[in-house]
């Protein structure tokens, strides 16, 4: 069977999620739907690079499939988008060899968190409205504290005893774009909820209610998990993107922008 290797785009907001569910839409399940339409095949198997949550969008989600059929690339993404849903696109696909995988062949990735410092008529999808003042100088310099390889599980439900909870983080940059704070972070992967906890401790820190130095100890060995509740802090999916997803080769650094919204 051919593998293809796809790039998607895709706003989150009607779906439960990346990952097929039963009785729940999911990206994926639309997909998978799809594919079938555009190759008049049941035979197929798709795989994502990670899953997305409820409500999260993606910038470049990337997925392998396994089709029945051999078909030109541009056939392919031509018959598939013509099946999708209006908030899902398919943006690239490729051959790839057959030991390609989506999630098992990445290197790392990145996600963009958009946070609006005003009420808007038209982004409210895709942003977190804080309505509080927001100091995004402060917020930078937390978030160097964060940067590094530790043990994050101060900011995932995940079980450190049945899964490491240790996080390489390469980059996190907080910048400030008219009335959007953008937050952008890179890393070799990510836990169950982990970046829109980190947002969420930022925009604490952007308030002038924890410091730095406390946002620091959140990573330091030893520190309770639990300290500062982190859970509580959980920033909404609403603003979360997954901008990126890194193979060997992939450029890992470019300019920090909005993902689909300006608010000047």
């Amino acid at each position: 069977m051919p593998r293809y290797k796809l790039t998607l785009e895709y706003a989150g907001t009607r779906y439960s999620g990346w990952q097929i569910q039963k009785n729940a839409k999911t990206v994926q399940g639309e997909l998978l739907r799809a594919l079938g339409e555009a190759t008049r095949s049941s035979r197929i198997e798709t795989y994502g690079s990670g899953r997305t949550d409820a409500g999260v969008h993606a910038l470049r989600q990337v997925a392998h499939a396994d089709l029945a059929v051999t078909l030109p690339p541009a056939t392919l993404i031509t018959r598939v988008n013509d099946a999708l849903p209006a908030d899902i696109n398919v943006l690239s696909a490729e051959r790839v060899q057959p030991r390609f995988h989506a999630r098992h062949s990445a290197v790392g990735r990145s996600y963009i968190y958009q946070i609006a410092r005003r009420r808007t008529a038209f982004g409210k999808p895709f942003v977190w409205w804080v309505k509080e003042d927001l100091d995004p100088a402060a917020m930078e310099i937390a978030a160097r504290v964060l940067v590094g390889f530790g043990d994050y599980r101060a900011f995932t439900d995940d079980d450190p005893d049945e899964k490491s909870t240790r996080v390489l983080v390469e980059d996190l940059s907080v910048r400030q774009q008219g009335d959007l704070v953008l937050v952008r972070v890179i890393g070799s992967h990510f836990l169950w909820k982990m970046v829109r906890r980190m947002v969420g401790v930022l925009v604490e820190v952007g308030c002038g209610r924890i410091s730095t130095e406390q946002v620091a100890s959140l990573t330091r060995p030893g520190s309770p998990p639990d300290q500062l509740f982190p859970a509580r802090l959980t920033a909404p999916a609403s603003g979360l993107f997954l901008d990126r997803v890194f193979y060997e080769g992939d450029r890992r650094h470019w300019p920090l922008e909005p993902a689909v919204l300006r608010l000047e």
